[in-house]
């Protein structure tokens, strides 16, 4: 019987569905799935992405473990694309490779002052808190007045976790490193700019519930956002969830404020003009009656000594492969990766936000992966013909070349000791957060 020999780049959610997707789908052959990630941990931005006070979004690291632990798949961790193995390793030892290396960089904000000190990417702050091992261990958090750019679920989440007092994250998996900087922060407002209205924001309901909710804040919204014209009414009347988050914003506008501590501020209708290093600069817009905005002329001024934009993810370019530098992604039909002329590369297929952008949640990621594995069980006469396709010969290759590699039993070595971790302070987990320490501890027998 026909063998297919598959490596999928990237082990958070979209790869490791891809791979669920395909051992359940009818064939005519068997497979074989080796799995490479860059860090010694896997489950991606699920692990890497969300905010420490989000336990049951990390509900989803269930289902992923159990796909990780049906036997059918190897997990090869600590191994860089591009470095440790490349494109044409890959075509020596498998019939075809899937990337899901998903969006990790910030999109950028093209307005001046973007590149001052005290001017910060959202992902890179997302990875600070979340204990990535390649990030810093310390994080600049001197202001006692914030701008946060952008009016989607990342935006919230940064927003909230600046304005959040760093003792009600302690109960959380929050790294000791991140409580201390978080502990230490001045911040007195946070102020969160949208270039739209309140009926036309990204953000998801839930998260907006939980901004009301944090102790010892205030939530300020102000009256002028709310006169809205037709099309916003319209989507109020015919959305269940923009009316929900109508109502949530308008039950603020009734809220005693003045006794806490520290303010959050929800500004629409303002799109980025200016950061100086001590104030945000934003234009007053108003609705265009075709759902975008249009500047009023009218311009205005916050303080705040530090600004974080988190206007969109954008993926990373891949040694060999076809890249978009406009959209940040592998240009792709339904998957099958194109190269310049759009023909189909033999071989190579993308799912994921590699494959579509950083849009989207769990459901479109598992649609999304099933589109790319049809390709991949249909395309056999693409496939490549491996001269190894043995299994121990790409451990071979890892350790020939001194690749420090973790496997499956490494990574319950590392979840195991996480959790032990937390026991003493009733917590879930203490993450493990310098990648020597992460190997170390994965790898011990």
């Amino acid at each position: 019987m026909t063998k297919l020999r598959l490596a999928i780049v990237g082990a958070g959610p979209a790869g490791i569905y891809a791979a669920d997707i395909l051992l359940k789908t009818e064939r005519k052959f068997d497979v074989s799935i080796d799995l490479f990630e860059q860090l010694p941990a896997p489950y991606g931005l699920v692990r890497y992405g969300v905010a420490p006070d989000h336990p049951r979004i990390k509900g989803i690291i269930t289902a992923l473990k159990d796909v990780l632990d049906s036997g059918s798949i190897r997990l090869f961790g600590n191994v860089y694309f591009g470095r440790d193995i490349t494109l044409s390793d890959l075509k020596k030892h498998y019939n075809a490779v899937i990337f899901s290396t998903g969006a990790i960089r910030d999109a950028p904000l093209v307005i001046p002052g973007v590149d001052l000190p005290g001017s910060y990417g959202a992902a890179d702050f997302v990875s600070w808190y979340d204990g990535h091992p390649d990030v810093p261990r310390e994080w600049p958090l001197e202001a006692a007045s914030v701008a946060v750019v952008g009016n989607g679920n990342v935006a919230l989440d940064v927003a909230r976790m600046l304005a959040k007092h760093a003792d009600d994250l302690l109960p959380t998996e929050i790294p000791a490193n991140v409580y201390e900087g978080l502990k230490a922060s001045p911040v007195t407002d946070v102020h969160v700019f949208g270039r739209r209205g309140p009926a036309q924001v990204k953000f998801s309901p839930l998260e907006l519930r939980e901004m009301g909710e944090l102790n010892d804040v205030d939530m300020i919204v102000y009256d002028e956002d709310f006169d809205y014209d037709e099309a916003s009414k319209a989507a109020i009347a015919s959305n269940k969830q923009v009316m929900v988050i109508d109502r949530v914003l308008n039950q603020w506008r009734t809220r005693e404020t003045g006794s806490a501590s520290r303010r959050l501020h929800l500004h629409f209708y303002a799109n980025p003009v200016e950061f100086t290093g001590e104030s945000f600069r934003y234009e007053r817009t108003r609705p265009d009656g075709e759902g975008g905005v249009v500047g009023t002329g009218e311009f205005r001024e916050v303080p705040a000594q530090a600004l974080y934009r988190a206007v969109g993810y954008f993926g990373s370019p891949l040694d060999g492969i076809p890249f978009d530098d406009k959209r940040g992604v592998i240009p792709n039909r339904e998957g099958q990766v194109l190269d310049d002329n759009d023909q189909q590369v033999h071989g190579v297929y993308a799912t994921g936000w590699i494959k579509r952008g950083p849009v989207g949640l769990i459901g479109h990621t598992k649609s999304d992966a099933m589109e790319t594995v049809k390709h991949v069980v249909n395309d056999q006469a693409n496939w490549w013909s491996p001269e190894h396709p043995e299994e121990s010969a790409i451990v071979e290759l890892l350790e020939s070349r001194g690749v420090e590699f973790t496997n499956l039993d490494g990574w319950h070595n590392l979840d195991s000791h996480e959790l032990k971790l937390g026991e003493p302070a009733g917590r879930v987990r203490i993450k493990v957060v310098e990648r020597d320490e992460m190997i170390a501890v994965s790898n011990k027998h």
